[in-house]
């Protein structure tokens, strides 16, 4: 069977096929004669191997297509009984429902995904079926089939009911044929049709809804994988139960056979019957008995089964029962954090998470509503009428447990994802920041002569304010001049703790060194050339510091007023202190400066390493 699978019918060029509607119709009834088939083969199988067949094989082959039907969801019923009246059969196995309806999803999808076959790569192919008409002709063709299938299964054993029937098996083949054919087109979430509201347009196409979906997904398969664990431990509990039940049900090998086949069947039912039992409303164990987690109900009526063996017994539940509520709570949890992960990545805020949350709360309560609903089902009549979950306290329950949970979980993880998120300040900052914990000196105690106080640099904000709280800054200059060097290592070795070195002496460690400038040139006459006074205007400096002369070196400076009195000549540079004009006074060092670069005073004495200037000044008056 997975041999034809695999290989799909080629879409003939359109001179060479009569219509592609009749090729989806053909696809339809192949895949529902493929299920029937494989069903049908294990029947027999197990038939021949019996050694005390009941029947014949025409009653083998019935009992295979009843089976077939039973897969698609419609009730069978038992006509011979000890009673007389006859018993409904309508626990579908859900393991059994997953053949036909992947291969009527898989009959849709490959009309509009067509492989490439070898015979016809040199053929052109016609234009693709739209997808309308390929979900109308794929299920017409698979309902001719099971419609053939239920007039066959009538005259067998186990014959379904007509209305059942006609219900629930175009149903379920609807169902796995659309599948099929939004999974051709790429599983689009739209555009939807132009005859849906626009309001529901917009509501199903919304980037929450697609979050909740998935977060209710997640947590659907949490309260499925916790189900099946739950049922898991009890069957391990009691399984001295469940092996008396294997062993009185068959005592050749091929009926033990299919007891285990039946029971591997029935699993994905005992995972929702177990997240039902973990939510609280528990699962029917016959009419008027409930099996919960605060203990049973009534008098249950299981038939001896071995996968029933895993139902607790005992009017009060234990501590070990009330453990099973742990499966919700990882439930909610679940759907807060795949909630809070979309918030973030969206940009939400905590109203907008918060509804996100509870939708998919809405959608996970719908979705056990329905598992539960499919999932159980009668067995018979009388006390065996009802078994399973009922599926609206399940639903509900699942509803109310991933709201509690998950709501408020997803708001508060949005919140820890943020600060999680947030910029830190670096390593260095906040070291700065442990270091210079002294306090701070406002601009008051500057102005009063206490000390520099620490300004921020630039405009980068609190950060920056507690980065660089070391940089003092003065009434006249900028923080990088030399009049407030002294000052800076005096902060950085206190910020420091103690790890650097003392603050050096006043020298030639805080003044750079610049060359004299270039003597005046003479005339022929002997008197100094006038200064020229055309040309751009000189670049302004820093208050406190003389600018360059015309025409001079670039680092000769001269007084920015000069005065038209007699002054001493210029000198050459024998100290840390600059060149200045005949009425500044020289630069002192750092030593002398406890803040910015002061001006000197017009007339003072003349630092002791100048030396007189060889050549007047041509601004100068006569000496």
């Amino acid at each position: 069977m997975t041999q034809v699978t695999e290989r799909n019918l080629p879409l003939l060029p359109a001179k060479a096929r009569p219509s592609v509607l009749a090729t989806c119709f053909l696809r339809g009834a192949i895949a529902a004669g493929l299920g029937l088939g494989a069903l049908a083969v294990l029947v027999m199988v197990l038939w021949i191997s019996s050694p005390y067949p009941d029947s014949g094989p025409g009653g083998a082959l019935r009992t295979a297509a009843s089976l077939w039907l039973l897969a698609h969801g419609a009730q069978l019923v038992r006509p011979e009984t000890l009673t007389g009246a006859p018993a409904p059969v309508g626990l579908v196995p859900l393991l059994l429902v997953a053949l036909p309806g992947w291969l009527a999803h898989r009959a849709a999808r490959d009309v509009l995904m067509p492989d490439e076959d070898e015979d016809y790569e040199d053929e052109p192919a016609g234009p693709l079926p739209s997808g309308w008409a390929v979900f109308g002709a794929v299920t017409c063709g698979y309902l001719v089939i099971a419609a053939a299938t239920v007039l066959y299964a009538a005259a067998g054993p186990l014959p379904a009911e007509p209305l059942g029937a006609a219900l629930r098996l175009p149903l379920t083949v609807a169902l796995a044929t659309a599948a099929g054919v939004w999974t051709a087109h790429g599983r689009p979430l739209g555009p939807l049709p132009e005859r849906v509201p626009a309001r529901v347009r917009d509501a199903l196409l919304d980037v929450r809804t697609s979050a909740a979906a998935r977060a209710a997904g997640a947590a659907v398969a949490v309260l499925l994988g916790g189900g099946a664990l739950l049922a898991g431990a009890g069957l391990a509990w009691h399984i001295g139960i469940a092996e008396d039940a294997f062993l009185r049900l068959a005592e050749d090998w091929s009926g033990r056979l299919a007891v285990l086949l039946l029971a591997l069947a029935l699993v994905p039912n005992a995972a929702v019957w177990g997240a039902a039992y973990g939510l609280g409303p528990g699962f029917a164990v016959g009419t008027g008995a409930v099996a919960g987690p605060l203990g049973v109900t009534g008098t249950p009526a299981l038939p001896h089964f071995p996968l029933l063996a895993a139902v607790p017994a005992g009017e009060h539940g234990s501590w070990w029962n009330w453990a099973a509520a742990g499966v919700p709570i990882a439930a909610g949890l679940v759907l807060a954090r795949f909630t809070a992960r979309a918030a973030v990545a969206e940009g939400w805020g905590r109203r907008e998470t918060a509804r996100a949350a509870l939708l998919g709360a809405v959608l996970c309560g719908c979705a056990l509503a329905g598992l539960a609903a499919v999932a159980g089902g009668p067995l018979g009549t009388g006390t065996l009428a009802a078994l399973g979950p009922v599926w609206w306290r399940t639903g509900g329950a699942a509803l109310l447990w991933a709201a509690v949970v998950g709501v408020p979980t997803a708001v508060g993880l949005r919140a820890w994802r943020l600060r999680a998120a947030a910029p830190r300040r670096p390593l260095r900052a906040r070291a700065a920041g442990l270091f210079s914990w002294r306090p701070r000196r406002g601009r008051a105690a500057v102005a009063a002569g206490s000390g520099p106080a620490p300004v921020p640099v630039g405009a980068g904000g609190p950060a920056d304010e507690e980065a660089y709280d070391f940089l003092p800054v003065g009434g006249g200059g900028l923080w990088h001049e030399d009049g407030a060097r002294e000052a800076r290592w005096a902060a950085l070795k206190e910020a420091s703790g103690g790890l650097m070195a003392d603050i050096p002496a006043a020298g030639a460690e805080f003044a750079p060194h610049r060359p004299a400038p270039d003597p005046a040139p003479q005339t022929p006459e002997g008197s100094p050339a006038p200064v020229p006074q055309s040309g751009p205007a000189p670049a302004s400096v820093p208050e406190g510091r003389p600018a360059p002369e015309p025409g001079a070196h670039p680092d000769a400076v001269r007084d920015p007023e000069p005065h038209a009195g007699p002054g001493p000549g210029s000198a050459s540079e024998s100290g840390p202190h600059r060149d200045a004009g005949p009425d500044s006074a020289p630069y002192k060092g750092p030593a002398s400066e406890s803040g910015p670069h002061r001006e000197a005073e017009p007339g003072a004495e003349p630092h002791p390493g100048s030396a007189p200037r060889s050549e007047p000044r041509p601004d100068a008056g006569p000496e």
